[in-house]
C-alpha cells in the first residue's frame, strides 16, 4: 500500500479540528435555545401569543443548524476512519456522498472556520469540475438531510405550532388554554385504571403478609462466619514449631531421695563431719596454714 501522502495528512488534522469545533459549536447552541425555550415559555404564560409564534422560528431554525452539526461531524468521522480511500487520485464512491456532503455546506455554515479549510484541500485534492458539482450539487450527489436543513424558507404552520405545544406542555404552562386540566384529567384516569388492574388479590395479599413473618425469622438467625466480605488477601497462620501443640508440665517432687537421707543418717552417726556435709568440716585459715607448712618440709 502506498504511503499517505502530505495533503492528505492536511486533510486529516483539519477534519479533527473541525470535529472539535463543530462539538463546541453544538454545545453553545444547546445552550442557547435551553435559554430561548425559557423566555418563549413566559410569552405563552402572558398570553402573548402572537410574538410567541415569530420568535419560536429562532428556536426551529436553531435545532436544524444544530442537526446539520452533527451530520457533518459524523461525516468527518466517516472521512478519518476512511483516510486510505483519499490517497486514490478519483474520490471513491463509498466517500463521494461525505465529501461533497462537507464542500456543499461549508460556506453555508459559520463559526467553522476549519471545515472551511478542509473544503479547499479537498478541492485541492479532487479538482475544479468536481468542486464545482459539490457546490451547486448538479448531480445530487450531497445528502438530502444536509440540503433541506439549509433551505431558507419560514416553517410551517403545524411545526411552530407542535414547538409551541411541547415547549408550554415541559414547562407546565396551559396552553392552548384548557388543554392542561384535559391532559391531568387523562393521566389521573389512566393512574387509577392501572391502580385497579395492579390491585393484588387474595392470594397475593396473604402471601404479602407472610412475607415479614420470613424476614423476621431470618433477623433472628446467627449468621454464619464465613458470612460478609472478605479480604483479598488471606495470611495462613504459623506453623508449630513441634508436634505436641499442648505439651502438659510435670511438676517437680523436691522431696529428697532415699540415697540423700541415708548419707544424712551416716554423717549424724560420725559426729563432727555431719557440720560440714557430705565431705566433712570445712577447716579454718590457722589448719591451713599449718598444712602448708607440713608440704614444704
Amino acid at each position: 500500500m502506498a504511503p499517505i501522502s502530505t495533503l492528505i495528512n492536511k486533510i486529516k488534522v483539519q477534519l479533527k479540528l473541525s470535529i472539535s469545533r463543530l462539538r463546541m459549536v453544538q454545545q453553545k447552541d444547546t445552550a442557547l435555545a435551553k435559554q430561548q425555550r425559557r423566555s418563549m415559555a413566559q410569552l405563552l404564560e402572558q398570553g402573548k401569543d402572537e410574538s410567541a409564534r415569530i420568535r419560536v422560528e429562532n428556536i426551529i431554525r436553531s435545532d436544524m443548524n444544530t442537526e446539520l452539526l452533527e451530520i457533518l461531524e459524523l461525516y468527518c468521522e466517516l472521512l478519518i476512519a476512511r483516510a486510505g480511500l483519499l490517497d486514490a487520485k478519483e474520490c471513491d464512491a463509498g466517500l463521494e456522498e461525505a465529501v461533497k456532503s462537507i464542500m456543499y455546506a461549508a460556506p453555508r455554515i459559520d463559526g467553522v472556520k476549519e471545515l472551511s479549510i478542509v473544503r479547499q484541500l479537498l478541492a485541492e485534492k479532487y479538482g475544479k469540475e468536481f468542486t464545482l458539482q459539490a457546490v451547486d450539487n448538479t448531480d445530487n450527489k450531497v445528502a438530502a438531510r444536509v440540503v433541506s436543513r439549509l433551505k431558507v424558507e419560514p416553517p410551517s404552520k403545524e411545526l411552530v405550532e407542535a414547538y409551541l405545544s411541547t415547549i408550554a406542555e415541559a414547562y407546565g404552562i396551559d396552553w392552548p388554554r384548557g388543554t392542561k386540566a384535559k391532559r391531568e384529567a387523562e393521566q389521573s384516569g389512566d393512574v387509577d385504571e392501572d391502580d385497579d388492574d395492579e390491585s393484588p388479590s387474595g392470594g397475593q395479599r396473604v402471601k404479602a403478609l407472610e412475607l415479614p413473618l420470613a424476614t423476621d425469622e431470618l433477623s433472628r438467625a446467627t449468621p454464619p462466619r464465613d458470612m460478609g466480605p472478605r479480604s483479598p488477601v488471606s495470611v495462613m497462620p504459623p506453623s508449630p514449631s513441634i508436634d505436641n501443640m499442648r505439651p502438659k508440665v510435670k511438676a517437680l517432687d523436691l522431696k529428697p531421695s532415699k540415697k540423700m537421707l541415708d548419707a544424712s543418717r551416716s554423717s549424724a552417726v560420725n559426729g563432727d563431719k555431719s557440720d560440714g556435709g557430705p565431705g566433712g568440716k570445712i577447716p579454718d585459715v590457722d589448719e591451713l596454714s599449718q598444712r602448708f607448712a607440713q608440704l614444704k618440709r
